[in-house]
């Protein structure tokens, strides 16, 4: 990020991804290990959706949800693309950790 930052003068942020398999799903996709810059979770609750209720336990794993979106670019066979910039997206500034996505271990039903 500074390297970046002293050749361009932008502030950005950094997802490093690798594939994950899910429990009921078929099909793999890429999640966050590593991120820089950004907050990995959009905590949404205390906001009002579309109908006027209260969000009560709505956390976006944003950090996965670009990382997925970005394997669909970057591909997982021979493409031979590492790197996907994403532009537009206002992600939250600041510092996290990939274990900021995990589940705790009192709340993990796959433990």
């Amino acid at each position: 990020r500074e390297e970046i930052f002293r050749l361009t003068g932008a502030d950005v942020a950094v997802i490093i991804s690798d594939t994950h398999g899910r429990p009921f799903r078929n099909g793999a996709i890429n999640v966050a290990v590593g991120i820089a810059g950004m907050k990995p979770i959009w905590d949404r609750r205390g906001e009002k959706d579309l109908y006027g209720y209260v969000l009560h336990s709505t956390f976006v794993a944003v950090a996965d949800e670009l990382a997925s979106a970005a394997e669909l670019i970057m591909g997982q066979a021979d493409e031979g693309i590492p790197v996907v910039i994403v532009r537009g997206y206002k992600y939250i500034k600041g510092e996290g950790s990939y274990k900021d996505l995990l589940m705790p271990p009192e709340r993990d039903l796959f433990r």
